[in-house]
């Protein structure tokens, strides 16, 4: 199965039905099936081949999500990137993809003249938007989106779609702890099975009414879409959580029954009145891209007791790894969970070896998710696909730290390269940052290391306040004292407005170093 039949059986299946929601505008399957039809049909007339890649510079909207469909309809491999990326780092991505289309607004061609012509590989730019009237005609290589979908009207998938599912689907660039963002590689088979494994615990419905405010440049946003289309069901795209009060209007007007967070939502949220909104047809929240706090999950349950919350973890590498079963949420509000369905996850050594209950080392994933491995660069592929327990396999190595409780339930220690050495101890930063966010105070933390010549590292914590609440250092470092081990405890409380965040909404911990 290809990713593309996601769209394709739904819309056969439900045509008239609401597949997508952008601000005011209802589209349905048979609207975004058609559009995703002339646009492929468009990309292969201009020479598109089989796996080309085609980058996505947009933000959520309804031309993005017909793009993804579109190139995968053509054979072609697409990269989203998100729309706040600087030129530097767009060239770069580019040039190292090879990348053939650009996708993107006018108002971005308009402002990227020298990375478009420094820009090696790329034949064709095409622009949402109307170009701005210079008085001379667009360069032969930039198509205007409305221009393009009028000379293209044919409503028909291509006849012959070559990609087959070990072909390469998706390529999407993370950020490395050090260097140029890495490529990781998706083929179909990556793609559909994540998909799948997902929509089986989350026990997904063609119901379901799913409202995404992550970037679908970043894996969960982008698997929120894939995920509704694979089901039927109804995506509720809004370009981000800027405004919550909007939003959640959008939740109750729209009758969400899916809502997926990250921290920095649920620390919002449990700044709000909850109480003034409708939630009764709210039937899960989800949480990845950083561990939820044990407070916020606490806290949330309360405000939202008819929401079932699924804290889970994952990575681009592989997209989901892990998740918690909501019987055991009450018991373990503190672990990631199981591993997904039909994969396997474990803990090792540095040599490989599994370890036993409670021992911390690095968290090996094995199933037919991960990644094919890092565009184009062995040497950082060979860092994170090793031999595994059975002969001639590759499993995904994570570079997170990890420990499993007698019964196989996973708990996430922290990254390998966050881990702090203070006083010959290690300190995990996320231990920590779980007792900085119990305080009814702090609304929102982040522990690092930094040097010390007697302690070797210090621990510091940066935190943010509550509206209409204060404390001070000595405030924070007497209730840490009260939490945690001694080497454990802050030798420094830096308080600040806002913390710095990735695009994907994740505490940036790089800028506050």
């Amino acid at each position: 199965m290809q990713l593309e039949t996601f769209l394709e059986h739904s819309a056969h299946r439900l045509p008239t039905k609401t597949a997508l929601v952008c601000g005011e505008k209802h589209y349905t399957y048979a609207e975004i099936e058609a559009a995703a039809n002339r646009l492929a049909h468009a990309l292969i007339a201009d020479g598109l081949q089989r796996g080309d890649r085609v980058a996505i510079y947009l933000d959520n909207c309804y031309e993005a999500v017909v793009s993804i469909f579109a190139v995968l309809k053509a054979g072609a491999v697409f990269m989203p990137v998100n729309p706040t990326t600087k030129a530097d780092k767009l060239r770069y991505l580019l040039n190292n993809s090879r990348g053939r289309v650009l996708i993107t607004t006018s108002r971005h061609v308009a402002n990227l003249e020298a990375v478009l012509s420094q820009a090696e590989h790329l034949r064709t730019v095409i622009a949402v938007g109307p170009m701005l009237d210079t008085g001379s005609p667009l360069p032969q290589h930039i198509i205007e989106w409305d221009e393009l979908h009028r000379q293209f009207a044919h409503h028909n998938s291509p006849p012959d779609k070559q990609a087959i599912n070990i072909d390469l689907a998706a390529l999407i660039y993370t950020s490395g702890s050090t260097g140029n963002a890495k490529g990781v590689m998706l083929t179909h088979l990556n793609m559909v099975f994540a998909a799948t494994s997902i929509t089986t615990y989350l026990e997904n419905r063609e119901d379901d009414i799913i409202l995404n405010v992550l970037p679908i440049s970043f894996d969960y946003g982008l698997y929120q879409l894939l995920m509704a289309f694979k089901i039927g069901g109804t995506l509720v795209l809004e370009k981000s959580f800027t405004y919550p009060h909007a939003i959640l209007q959008k939740l109750v007007v729209e009758k969400v029954t899916g809502f997926p967070i990250v921290p920095t939502i649920s620390a919002i949220l449990l700044q709000l009145d909850l109480s003034k909104y409708d939630f009764s047809r709210l039937r899960y929240l989800t949480n990845t891209a950083a561990a939820l706090p044990t407070e916020h999950i606490h806290q949330l349950r309360q405000q939202l007791p008819q929401a079932k919350l699924y804290s889970m973890y994952g990575l681009t590498e592989c997209k989901r790894v892990s998740y918690l079963p909501i019987d055991q949420l009450d018991r373990r509000p503190g672990s990631v969970g199981v591993a997904i369905p039909f994969t396997e996850a474990y803990v090792v050594n540095d040599r490989g070896e599994k370890v036993g209950a409670g021992e911390v080392g690095e968290l090996a994933v094995r199933g037919a998710h991960v990644m094919k491995g890092y565009w184009e660069d062995p040497v950082r592929t060979a860092e994170r696909l090793k031999p595994g327990v059975l002969p001639t396999e590759m499993v995904l190595y994570t570079g997170d730290l990890f420990k499993q409780d007698e019964e196989g339930y996973l708990y996430f220690v922290g990254r390998k390269d966050d881990i702090i050495k203070s006083r010959g101890e290690k300190v995990s930063p996320k231990e920590v940052e779980n007792v900085l966010f119990a305080h009814p105070n702090i609304a929102e933390a982040a522990v690092i290391g930094v040097p010390d010549d007697i302690l070797g590292q210090a621990v510091h914590a940066i935190v943010t306040l509550k509206a209409g609440t204060t404390l001070t250092e000595n405030e924070v470092l007497s209730y840490c004292k009260q939490h945690l081990e001694d080497f454990m405890v802050p030798k420094h409380v830096e308080f600040r407005d806002e913390l710095p965040k990735s695009a994907n909404g994740k505490i940036d911990k790089k800028q506050l170093c």
